[in-house]
């Protein structure tokens, strides 16, 4: 590891710390109630999926909506772990993330054979194959949900689950791995000639992106006590695929961004009840337009000039 790397990791990890420390001082003075302290678990789950699913989609390119599949694998896995078999949470944790791993392997063997809209639907078709199946086993109670899940989920553990899941994908975008697999996004044609082994490196970024959305999966279950199948339908993979495509494709901090605003946002908006889902659209539209026009590089460049002026004239 460079020097600069190392410099770099240890700045991340003082900045982790002081945020963890800010908000539990918050937490335990009451200046931040139950209610959003349990806003703050949804944000970091959250986080945990959008980060995941931008490696699979960001920085491998290829758009995928079977990402709540693998998020439920992990739920139902994890949940089941816990109320049948009494395994201690992070065990069951890993456990449930290993299972939608396997699960995300098996799927991607087939399905990364093909791109574009064909990838988005067949992904689609296997999350719905997914949930229809965990709406049929007599282990997951059907339609009328998994209950009695030990609720361990806190503030603590999805926030170490949020530094361990970007210090993991910020590794390997940064390493030899990582720069094949951009290599494949920009021109996969290109990477085979030059002796990349595409299909290797696309099943490992999917393999890797759902085991997170597992560990995610299971930080969710063991957070609200029960599973319902209808919580991982196609509209909760699209949701992630917002908060990716929000943030920025391959953008790591956009992503950690962009999840936390949509999970913060519709609580700020509950005030406007009659008018929130709307309210909520037209913000989600106005936020892409800016994107789409690149409002907010220019301000960010325009910031990063006068920063740089104020520093020459020092």
């Amino acid at each position: 590891m460079k020097k600069k790397q190392i410099q770099q990791f240890i700045l991340s990890f003082v900045i982790a710390l002081v945020i963890y420390g800010a908000l539990m001082f918050a937490m335990s003075a009451g200046i931040l109630d139950n209610y959003w302290s349990g806003i703050l678990i949804m944000a970091c789950i959250n986080v945990v999926l959008a980060t995941s699913l931008n490696l699979a989609s960001g920085y491998l390119g290829q758009l995928t909506l079977g990402h709540a599949g693998f998020m439920s694998v992990g739920a139902y896995v994890s949940a089941i772990l816990s109320i049948y078999f009494q395994m201690p949470f992070i065990v069951s944790l890993i456990v449930g993330a290993i299972a939608a791993c396997i699960i995300g392997i098996l799927i991607g063997i087939p399905t990364l054979r093909l791109k574009g809209d064909y990838l988005c639907i067949i992904t689609l078709a296997f999350n719905e194959i997914i949930r229809v199946i965990m709406l049929n086993l007599n282990i997951t109670n059907g339609a009328k949900g998994l209950m009695g899940i030990p609720m361990n989920t806190d503030f603590t553990t999805g926030f170490m689950s949020v530094a361990v899941t970007i210090y993991v994908i910020y590794s390997i975008v940064k390493s030899r791995h990582g720069r094949a697999i951009i290599s494949i996004r920009e021109d996969e044609t290109a990477s085979e000639l030059a002796g990349i082994p595409t299909a290797y490196y696309k099943i490992l970024a999917f393999a890797i992106s759902a085991f997170f959305a597992g560990l995610a999966g299971g930080l969710y279950a063991h957070y609200m006590g029960m599973l319902v199948p209808k919580t991982f339908d196609y509209n909760k993979s699209v949701e992630i695929l917002v908060m990716v495509v929000l943030g920025g494709l391959g953008n790591l901090k956009g992503s950690v961004i962009a999840a936390i605003v949509m999970t913060i946002l519709p609580e700020y908006l509950r005030a406007f009840s009659e008018y929130r889902m709307l309210l909520y659209a037209v913000v989600l539209i106005a936020a892409m337009i800016m994107k789409e026009k690149n409002v907010m590089p220019r301000i960010k460049a325009k910031f990063a000039k006068k920063r740089h002026e104020e520093v020459s004239e020092q």
